[in-house]
């Protein structure tokens, strides 16, 4: 009996983990470029007049360069990596946490909080991980809250960070698309006695400013939104492990503390003038605890 659980933690771990496809970018970008696309099209155009290698050179070599410019080479590389959770969403089920440290609990209230550096050890999480087993060594409360308080807003200031690369990249692509096309323009201005050269010169110059505006509107702003977003639930969902292991900690009974961490994934459902109530309404009371 000693040994359920472990296994039912490791479980619960792992179906908080692993990733899929996220719907609503690959969605959202099959229907941005659907709709303009198709727009083109039926408005007479055909999709090869938009396909300028040249004019993306400008826009994205430009860009990135603007970016590297602005921002530590780390950083840049960061929020490269950062783009897999802008494609793919992480799978944390907060109610799979929530089993899982109902588990801890009920043990610890049995065997003591010693008895969990085993399961300690099989958490898959790194900052659930780091809490327990700080707490299982007899780290004071305190300390567990401020070291792992301190993780969760540094974990937030690097996101932020890596937010801002494509933030930039949303402000920079639009004026590098305006840069493309007085280069073309330039070019143009050289065939002025061919009058029918002049006007395809021109069309082709403009490719550029869509280029930059649409990659910035499409993609590159986006794309920081969804990384603060993910962030904001990542940080959400140390918030509830923390409150969960200070909870094992204070020996609470372990319905208790379910039903404090259920109010965090009510916070997660809420709209986003509820949920920044709630949290303001938390802040007090945490403050309180502590």
């Amino acid at each position: 009996m000693a040994e359920q659980p472990q296994s039912t933690s490791v479980s619960a771990s792992r179906r908080a983990g692993g990733g899929r496809p996220d719907v609503a970018t690959l969605c959202g970008l099959g229907l941005a470029f659907g709709g303009i696309l198709g727009g083109l099209i039926l408005e007479g155009g055909t999709i090869a007049e938009v396909l300028q290698p040249t004019a993306a050179m400008i826009v994205f070599g430009g860009t990135i360069g603007a970016v590297m410019v602005a921002t530590p080479l780390r950083v840049v590389l960061a929020a490269v990596r950062e783009l897999f959770s802008v494609f793919f969403e992480k799978q944390q089920d907060p109610e799979a946490v929530i089993e899982q440290i109902i588990g801890f609990a009920t043990k610890a209230r049995k065997n003591g909080i010693v008895s969990l550096e085993e399961e300690a050890e099989a958490v898959e999480d790194r900052f659930l991980r780091k809490a327990l087993t700080l707490a299982v060594d007899g780290t004071d409360l305190q300390e567990i809250r401020k070291m792992m308080e301190l993780e969760i807003a540094l974990e937030e200031q690097r996101a932020e960070a890596r937010a801002k690369v494509f933030e930039q990249a949303g402000g920079y692509a639009p004026t590098i698309g305006i840069i493309g096309a007085v280069m073309g323009l330039i070019q143009v201005m050289k065939h002025l006695a061919n009058i029918d050269e002049v006007g395809k010169g021109i069309a082709v110059a403009f490719v550029a400013t869509i280029y930059g505006v649409g990659s910035a509107n499409i993609f590159f702003i986006p794309s920081a939104n969804k990384i603060r977003a993910r962030a904001h639930a990542a940080s959400q969902l140390r918030e509830l492990m923390l409150e969960g292991i200070a909870g094992i900690v204070e020996g609470l009974n372990p319905k208790l503390i379910r039903s404090k961490l259920e109010a965090y994934v009510h916070a997660g459902q809420a709209p986003a003038g509820k949920k920044s109530a709630a949290k303001e309404s938390a802040a007090p009371a945490r403050a309180a605890a502590r």
